[in-house]
């Protein structure tokens, strides 16, 4: 039995399936990864790196050059779906899938049609005003120029985890809740280096399994029980087909 069978057995099987990705689940829809080889995060924009230019830090004293790198590097407002994101909402509808924990920013798992999604750096679709609180959308940035201002003079800043930063605790405790209740944990598309959370990983119970789908190795390949190193999109896609009954 190849290890993609064995998966779709698996989920076959579980009743509080929970998936975790990252940028990897992206990468079809033309949304660059961070951390391979050839990610973002190994490139620089003006003797800094990606990491730095997205860091707390940045965005307090160098406003205006952060907007700039988000316009043009960060923000993909023309990205759809591929299909990964179809295939576990898909999962979810059919009651297989309870939970998608994301890394991503991208909110092309709401765009897909996942109901449960858990955004732990946030999302590049949110904006607010950090004088009145207002809320913007992407439009914010993406149609103006130099540092976005809102109506009342204030300052715009994006709903999203920046280095230097915590993560939402609410949420971080809601990830967890859910990787603990699950009977199959399948994570994909992560290097699962960034934590916390790629901690997550160790909240897996006694008997639950632990799926890892990846183009490169992880630091959690020898806790997994399977490892799978195939697309992503063509996994999930069979996966979802498998797991879900003809319309």
């Amino acid at each position: 039995m190849t290890e993609r069978e064995t998966l779709c057995q698996w989920v076959d099987k579980s009743q509080r399936m929970v998936f975790l990705g990252g940028a990897g689940v992206s990468t079809a829809s033309g949304i660059p990864d961070f951390r391979s080889a050839h990610g973002l995060y190994q490139q620089k924009k003006q003797g800094l790196s990606y990491e730095e230019m997205l860091s707390h830090d940045y965005f307090i004293h160098h406003t205006a050059a952060f907007y700039d790198f988000l316009r043009n590097v960060m923000l993909y407002p023309d990205a759809k779906p591929n299909g990964a994101h179809y295939a576990l909402a898909q999962l979810e509808r059919a009651g297989k899938l309870r939970a998608v924990i994301t890394q991503n920013i991208d909110g092309l798992h709401q765009m897909a049609g996942s109901k449960n999604v858990l955004e732990l750096h946030g999302s590049e679709n949110r904006y607010t005003c950090l004088s009145c609180g207002k809320t913007y959308d992407m439009a914010c940035v993406t149609q103006t120029t130099g540092v976005p201002q809102c109506a009342c003079g204030g300052t715009i800043r994006p709903d999203v985890v920046l280095y230097g930063e915590a993560l939402n605790e609410r949420e971080l405790r809601r990830a967890i809740r859910y990787v603990e209740e699950a009977d199959l944990l399948l994570v994909a598309g992560t290097s699962l280096v960034v934590y916390p959370v790629a901690g997550l990983v160790e909240y897996v119970q006694p008997g639950a399994k632990l799926v890892i789908l990846n183009r490169d190795p992880t630091p959690y390949d020898r806790r997994a029980d399977l490892v799978l190193r195939e697309d992503l999109v063509e996994v999930l896609e069979a996966v979802a087909k498998r797991g879900t009954p003809s319309p």
